[in-house]
């Protein structure tokens, strides 16, 4: 499903979120810099959206981007390629199955791709596997707002609009139905901070970003 979307993926995220995506990126990015990071990875990568925001922030990093889709790797490969950007590295994996060692990275991103995991407790665990001691893991998913006045109008656009548009556009069938469906099936706020902490991390604050269409996750190995 995601190979069939690479081809549209960027402009789908940009326009379906009024380019609010960028913003969310930007706060994500910012969590990691009292670290000074030397080595960061980005995962679930998609086509690189994010380990490029990270390369631009820490220019001297060394940015390594991973997928399970080997669509969107190749896609961000021709974006690094047009953009010049030597600093990163795109490669298909696993995030339940890292072929990388323990202790490797500052930092660790995930950019709307926890929910997709297969067994996100496993995912979780190998995250904190391959960061260092005090290292950070940085996650930003979607969620579902709880305002009583914004919740409706947001879920009615989630699950009727953009569906159809991502159809039409993506003409995939099944992708942006997938999206609402895994975000319903997606741990809410404080229960996410719970599996972080069972993965062994120390969870320390979550912020809701947009009135809750996004939620950005801090925590520390």
């Amino acid at each position: 499903m995601f190979d069939n979307i690479a081809h549209r993926y960027d402009f789908l995220n940009h326009f379906l979120s009024v380019g609010i995506d960028h913003s969310w990126r930007k706060k994500a990015v910012r969590q990691l810099r009292e670290l000074a990071p030397s080595k960061i990875l980005d995962m679930a990568t998609g086509t690189g959206d994010l380990a490029i925001a990270l390369q631009k922030a820490f220019p001297d990093a060394e940015v390594d981007g991973i997928d399970l889709s080997p669509g969107m790797i190749a896609v961000g490969n021709e974006k690094l390629q047009r953009k010049k950007l030597l600093n990163i590295t795109l490669k298909v994996g696993d995030a339940e199955d890292l072929d990388i060692p323990s202790n490797t990275y500052d930092g660790v991103t995930v950019g709307f791709g926890v929910r997709n995991f297969e067994n996100l407790q496993v995912g979780l665990r190998e995250l904190h596997r391959v960061l260092r001691p005090k290292g950070r893991l940085v996650v930003l998913e979607f969620s579902q707002p709880r305002g009583f006045l914004f919740r409706p109008l947001f879920m009615f656009y989630f699950k009727n609009i953009l569906p159809l548009y991502g159809k039409f556009v993506s003409k995939d069938p099944k992708a942006y139905t997938y999206l609402f469906e895994s975000v319903q099936r997606f741990p809410a706020y404080e229960d996410f901070m719970n599996e972080l902490q069972s993965a062994g991390f120390n969870a320390r604050y979550y912020k809701q970003l947009t009135f809750g269409v996004c939620c950005l996750y801090v925590a520390d190995k």
